[in-house]
């Protein structure tokens, strides 16, 4: 054998490139489509074929001008879904030589003349085929006048003519073209089905590969078949004998599955120092930071699904310790865990892709997702808040009611029954009780000695209706721990003073006097609040700087005014610490 005889080396992807329908992948409703239309002799006079990379786009071009073509190895054959692939026209239509199957890129001929080129060529019959056919890869790259010149050919050509089209971006394409095909979508290969076509291909290559080698290869195609037998003849060159997982992800720069299952167990757990160590030893492995973020991002959603899904576990590219931990996990972890970690993920994504050093910004990420594991969320929080003992009453509170036989305040029940009403035996006794009780009222109302601390206990217990009705309808005329006296604005409600007395009651545990009066009521606490901000916001504007800038910029006003009095208070305040207060990453996003 010479040279010259010594059979090419060709790329897998080409080698075994589907010549029939039944050797397309995945796309089975598409298939039975046509199968049914060539049957039927109801053959479309333009297809469009879309889809992402890789799922046989081009190649179902290819088979159907051949269907189309196809005379037979006897040369009496018609259209059909079976070609022999032995004819003249089969071998010269696969081999992309035939005269009457001519096939254009749009990405590189997008003008209105090339497209005038086929307007002008299709009057004349096909030379040696049955029918001439068209096929304009990447049609979405056609300039809006090639588009335009192309749409009456399209819609009446000849009976001898037939147009494919194949595009990724089928949404680029005018919708006055899309009206004209027929429109076949090519969906992604199945897992199963794309490591099937991986086991066959390697078992003809007499490759050895192992079953977790192929599913790293799967997941790394998306759905794409070529990417999929590209990645499997790269591995095949890689792996010199049988080709392993550890292989694969060597080859494609992938961190051991296992291990970031490992740092993610060990980032929920909190365990800074552990998982630092853990991303330094993945990268000294040749793992990409990028890489293990992403990755890490993976798991969190993946566990997500598995927790509302429990079938998605059964992910065939994965294997079954995975899976295990997996659902183990799923169990585990709470939701909100698991779409804080994704969002501080994607974030950390961002960061990593833009930082000068990839690494500094990876090991920045896995502290603060450490840290977050800690946090605890709003109901264990108030969990514990409930259990709490709560403290002293203070100025801004209601006491908590406790036995007067103890000295202390009295209990709700007894606050509730007043020592003039009280019933029950006569004597020294009795006395010394209700002296007690009055005593224990008068102690627990001073915690309230101005009408501001009332105002402050409504505003602490978050009765919005009711604060907004008593600063705007209740003009105070006499106050007294336990007894308030106020003259109703026009706009406060009927029944204001019942409503304010029972809230008081409930909150403090004593019986609180509200009555109403007809004259000497003051301003409402709204009005002087207005008329402190009217102040203010006359002195400011009478203010030399305020009235140059109101002169500049004529359609200006003031919005906010802040008193250095205002100012030392909000600083007083950022200054206290707070209680048990955590670092919240979400804060610096």
């Amino acid at each position: 054998m010479t040279e010259s005889d010594t059979p090419k080396y060709q790329v897998l992807a080409r080698k075994y490139r589907p010549e029939t329908f039944a050797d397309l992948v995945g796309q089975d409703a598409m298939v039975r489509t046509l199968k049914n239309a060539f049957a039927a002799d109801r053959i479309a006079q333009a297809f469009i074929m879309t889809g992402i990379r890789g799922t046989g786009k081009t190649t179902t071009a290819r088979i159907i001008a051949k269907g189309m073509n196809c005379i037979g190895e006897d040369g009496n054959g018609g259209p059909t879904t079976e070609p022999c692939g032995k004819c003249e026209n089969c071998v010269a239509i696969m081999e992309g030589r035939h005269v009457d199957v001519m096939e254009m890129d749009a990405a590189s001929r997008t003008g209105v003349g090339d497209i005038r080129e086929i307007i002008e060529s299709v009057h004349y019959r096909a030379a040696s085929a049955r029918y001439k056919i068209y096929i304009i890869d990447e049609v979405h790259m056609l300039s809006t006048s090639a588009f335009n010149a192309l749409l009456k050919t399209l819609e009446e050509p000849p009976e001898h003519v037939k147009f494919i089209f194949a595009t990724t971006e089928i949404r680029k394409v005018p919708v006055t073209v899309l009206s004209r095909c027929q429109r076949f979508d090519l969906r992604r290969i199945e897992p199963e089905d794309q490591i099937g076509l991986l086991r066959k291909i390697a078992t003809a290559e007499n490759a050895e590969i192992t079953d977790d080698a192929l599913a790293l290869i799967t997941r790394a195609a998306e759905g794409s078949a070529r990417d999929a037998q590209s990645l499997l003849d790269q591995a095949i060159s890689h792996g010199a004998g049988e080709t392993t997982a550890e292989q694969v992800r060597a080859m494609l720069g992938l961190a051991d599955r296992g291990r970031v299952l490992d740092l993610f167990d060990m980032i929920l757990k909190g365990q800074a120092a552990d998982a630092l160590h853990e991303l330094s030893s993945q990268y000294a492995d040749g793992a990409d930071p990028m890489a293990i973020l992403r990755d890490l991002a993976e798991i969190a959603h993946w566990v997500s699904v598995i927790k509302i899904t429990p079938d998605a576990a059964e992910d065939p590219t994965v294997s079954p310790d995975e899976r295990t931990r997996g659902a183990a996990m799923a169990e585990a972890l709470a939701m909100r865990v698991l779409t804080r970690l994704w969002q501080m993920l994607l974030k950390a994504l961002e960061e990593v892709a833009m930082a000068p050093n990839a690494m500094m910004a990876a090991e920045m990420a896995i502290i603060r997702l450490t840290h977050v594991a800690d946090l605890p969320s709003v109901e264990e929080l108030v969990r514990k808040l409930d259990k709490e003992t709560p403290p002293p009453a203070g100025p801004n509170g209601g006491p908590r009611a406790a036995p007067a036989q103890s000295g202390g305040m009295p209990t709700d029940a007894q606050s509730r029954t007043p020592a003039a009403t009280h019933s029950g035996p006569s004597g020294p006794s009795a006395s010394a009780g209700g002296a007690a009780l009055a005593i224990a009222n008068e102690e627990a109302l001073a915690h309230y000695p101005t009408f501001e601390t009332v105002v402050e206990l409504i505003r602490r217990h978050r009765d919005v209706k009711l604060l907004v009705e008593v600063e705007t309808g209740v003009r105070l005329a006499a106050y007294q721990p336990g007894r308030i006296e106020f003259v109703p604005s026009e706009s406060a409600p009927h029944d204001l003073a019942q409503r304010l007395g029972s809230r008081l009651q409930a909150w403090t545990g004593n019986r609180w006097a509200v009555t109403l009066v007809n004259d000497g009521g003051a301003e409402t606490i709204a009005e002087v609040r207005d008329a402190e901000v009217n102040d203010l916001r006359d002195k400011a504007s009478a203010h030399p700087l305020v009235q140059a800038v109101l002169m500049q910029f004529p359609k200006s006003k003031i919005t906010d005014i802040r008193t250095p009095k205002a100012l030392e208070a909000e600083a007083g305040l950022e200054a206290l610490p707070e209680v048990e207060e955590e670092w919240d990453p979400f804060e610096d996003s």
